[in-house]
């Protein structure tokens, strides 16, 4: 897939999501795999022509662990002409050395969107942009259903009301099989997580559970994503009327 199609992709949410405005500073969280890359050139490019002016910072929350090397994003950052800023943390040590949780996802986010939020308003943002794509919106409703008993998902656009901040998914229209492809295509520098527990996840159970269901049912992702769509929750309305 190539950056015109992304941004296509791209354009079409925030449009129907009205996730930008005029005057914004847009925080993209950059955790170094596919999917925040391809976010990150995705906005770079809808910057150049959108109607509403914007600004794009990046930046990185590092986990403290060893093994991460960031200097090819670095490299991009730079060439697209885009702030970069890299958190230092302990995250890491607290989980698996002070702590050792044996189920560190939940508080992994917990403190690392912490980290993240605090640099996002140092840094002068209003809004921070993470990269979750279709196959996020729909696993993570699977999750949902099978280990809470309950139909949700999060939305396109999440007001944090004691950060005084947005949260916007403009990614949330591409399939992450397109964003693979994109990668791909123009060789972009994925750093692959050094996370021990990564690839051994629930989410990861249900990735696998929905590539199945998708094989031996097709299509079937596009229908759990319209149902998501219609569903009346929280954050979706604003879809309604545009069909």
């Amino acid at each position: 897939m190539k950056l015109q199609q992304v941004m296509s992709h791209v354009r079409k949410a925030v449009d129907d999501y009205h996730m930008i405005e005029a005057g914004d500073r847009i925080a993209v969280g950059i955790s170094g795999g596919k999917d925040s890359l391809t976010l990150l050139h995705a906005l770079h490019g809808l910057k150049r022509y959108y109607p509403s002016p914007f600004e794009l910072h990046a930046v990185t929350v590092d986990l403290g662990f060893d093994n991460l090397n960031l200097d090819k994003i670095k490299e991009l950052c730079a060439s697209l002409a885009i702030p970069y800023t890299i958190i230092n943390t302990d995250i890491a040590a607290v989980i698996f050395n002070d702590r050792r949780e044996s189920n560190p996802c939940s508080l992994c986010a917990k403190m690392r969107k912490g980290a993240l939020n605090e640099a996002i308003k140092a840094a002068g943002c209003n809004k921070v942009a993470y990269a979750h794509h279709k196959d996020d919106v729909v696993e993570t409703m699977l999750l949902s259903l099978i280990y809470e008993g309950r139909f949700h998902t999060f939305s396109p656009v999440t007001y944090l009301d004691r950060m005084d901040l947005k949260v916007i998914r403009p990614l949330m229209y591409m399939d992450e099989a397109d964003v693979i492809g994109f990668v791909k295509y123009y060789e972009l520098p994925v750093v692959k997580s050094p996370c021990p527990v990564d690839g051994y996840t629930k989410r990861e159970y249900v990735k696998k559970l929905l590539r199945k269901l998708s094989t031996e049912n097709p299509g079937v992702k596009e229908r759990m994503f319209t149902a998501i769509r219609r569903g009346k929750m929280e954050g979706w309305q604003n879809y309604f009327g545009k069909q």
